[in-house]
């Protein structure tokens, strides 16, 4: 008792340098008491292995498709290399382009136009978040007796409390409300003067973490704390949300080592934040085996979103960038990686898309997935395990109606089926259409990378036809497209214009306020996070209001 109490005293930093604790040395956890464990029933070393698998969903920001060692980047990745040699790699894997899209349709299994996020990304003085009467990821794994824990970034809101990662499902969250800030001082200006502190434990600002911890590190450290405090033999579900490889361009100096050769500053520094965070994972890896949690696991590895060729991404051979609807855009680096896989070291190229981990994720967790929910998404398991077909074949990557209108675009290039204006991409079997403006559409070859910045005069340039708004492509045959053949196949575009219009009529309004002053950090203490509330006063103002009325009306009644 008394080796445990020192323990128990030893700083943060002492943990950091010495490990955290194990089930295998004390049977405790850092945080975790016995009365804790004894009100959950456990008793030290009691409990068989659950039948349901822990779940590790990691999710990396802004990584570009050919920003992974078995895509061909010069940049080293031995753990994801590895991991996806011994797992599953998803070669025909779609996400959304942009952050709040992907994540919000992760964690409902829903496309955007179902959740009226189908425009931009959640800015951070908007008064928006997720929709509250969305069902979320978490919480149906909560329900079948998941222990639920996100690290990394939210990204989906936090305007009022409800919106909290703490309140959407999870029983921990530790990281950073909005879409980026720096990696050292977790400090954010959305614009000058509103400035603020953005990192979380739960629902109160981190204040006592910020010791200037590179943000890869510090979020794998305190995945490290929590497998270390949790009992192996009950199901545990971590949202690992890196912050990386997002701009800013931070590195710890040491990862910039292999790179030097690198002319472009801005390639040097995006591969010093991928090697770090490819250690990161390893390590995560190294934690799961050590705990006892690895041969029960499924992980999962995906990018947001494809790379942003400006900030260091590369999204070669592939055409178009981060925003953009081109397969540069949505098209990411993907894995599965789990002692359950029936066929490892695979290569899946049935269609898969971000929408499928919740119904995949919940029938792997032995959960229920209630029939009002209309889910977006497939149970894809046998797909990846035993190398089934996909159940799935469209996805719709987006309607979204008030983005920049294609100042051609009209009903009648769309065969009075669909407005072109309007900004929409679809995929059907092999088929891909486009309409509107899908975004910047250069194909950046690795020598563009060669002086500061991305050399344009290296880019494969597109010469625009005058008036163009309908883009028809055979995915499987021309991945990079280069063959345009909607003038070929009239018939076919109109067939994906038909089903657009099918879809769109099944939308939801979209949601993108302007901007609440109130929003503002200074108004909260220098913290961004929720700040509507409701005035109590008001509302005992009206209540007041309402009363003095009744009155006088019954004051009238009796004069007359």
């Amino acid at each position: 008792m008394l080796a445990v109490g020192v323990l128990a005293g030893l700083s943060v930093l002492s943990l950091l340098t010495y490990g955290y604790l194990s089930w295998d040395s004390l049977g405790l956890g850092p945080g975790v008491t016995e009365a804790t464990r004894t009100g959950l029933g456990e008793e030290l070393g009691a409990g068989a292995p659950s039948s349901q698998p822990h779940i590790i969903f990691i999710l990396a920001d802004d990584q570009g498709f050919r920003d992974v060692g078995y895509h061909g980047s010069e940049i080293r990745t031995p753990t994801l290399d590895k991991l996806a040699a011994e797992g599953v790699k998803l070669e025909n894997y779609y996400v959304q382009p942009m952050c709040t899209p992907s994540r919000s349709q992760f964690i409902t299994g829903k496309y955007q136009i179902h959740t009226g996020l189908q425009h931009s990304i959640i800015r951070p003085t908007q008064p928006n978040c997720l929709p509250l009467d969305n069902v979320t990821l978490p919480q149906k794994l909560k329900e079948v007796g998941y222990s639920t824990h996100m690290v990394g970034k939210w990204h989906l809101g936090f305007y009022r409390r409800e919106c909290m990662p703490t309140q959407r499902g999870f029983d921990t969250f530790f990281g950073s409300l909005l879409g980026s800030g720096d990696y050292y001082t977790h400090f954010k200006c959305d614009s000058p003067g509103i400035c603020g502190y953005d990192l979380y434990e739960n629902d109160n600002a981190a204040w006592d973490h910020d010791n200037g911890i590179y943000s890869t590190q510090m979020y794998t450290q305190k995945v490290q704390q929590i497998l270390a405090s949790h009992n192996p033999s009950k199901p545990i579900f971590l949202y690992i949300a890196y912050q990386a490889v997002h701009s800013p361009l931070q590195a710890p100096g040491k990862y910039f080592e292999h790179y030097r050769s690198i002319n472009n500053i801005n390639r040097r520094r995006y591969a010093a934040m991928l090697a770090c965070l490819d250690e990161a994972i390893n390590n995560v890896t190294l934690a799961l085996k050590k705990y006892g949690y690895y041969d029960n696991s499924i992980i999962i590895y995906s990018s947001d979103n494809g790379g942003q060729p400006m900030a260091g991404g590369s999204n070669w051979p592939l055409r178009g960038s981060k925003g953009t609807y081109w397969e540069g855009g949505i098209r990411a680096v993907g894995f599965v990686h789990s002692p359950l896989l029936k066929n490892k070291g695979s290569v899946c190229k049935e269609l898969v898309h971000i929408t499928d981990w919740f119904p995949t994720l919940i029938t792997l967790a032995e959960g229920q997935i209630d029939e009002d929910i209309q889910l977006d998404g497939y149970d894809i398991w046998e797909t990846i395990s035993e190398g089934r077909r996909s159940p799935r074949v469209d996805i719709l990557h987006n309607i979204d109606p008030i983005y920049t209108k294609a100042k051609n675009g009209s009903w009648a290039a769309g065969y009075g089926i669909w407005n072109t204006a309007i900004q929409s991409a679809i995929r059907v079997n092999h088929w891909k259409l486009l309409t509107g403006n899908p975004g910047y559409s250069d194909w950046v070859p690795p020598q563009a990378f060669s002086n500061a910045g991305p050399n344009r005069w290296h880019n494969e340039r597109v010469s625009w036809t005058a008036g163009k708004t309908v883009w028809l492509f055979n995915i499987t045959a021309d991945p990079y497209e280069r063959v345009d053949l909607s003038a070929k196949y009239p018939d076919v575009v109109k067939q994906l214009l038909r089903r657009l219009s099918q879809f769109n009529k099944t939308a939801v309004p979209v949601r993108y306020p302007p901007k609440d002053p109130r929003s503002n950090p200074k108004l909260n203490g220098g913290v961004w996070g929720p700040w509507f509330k409701e005035d109590e006063k008001k509302k005992k103002s009206d209540k007041s209001k309402g009363a003095n009325k009744q009155k006088k009306n019954k004051n009238k009644k009796k004069a007359n």
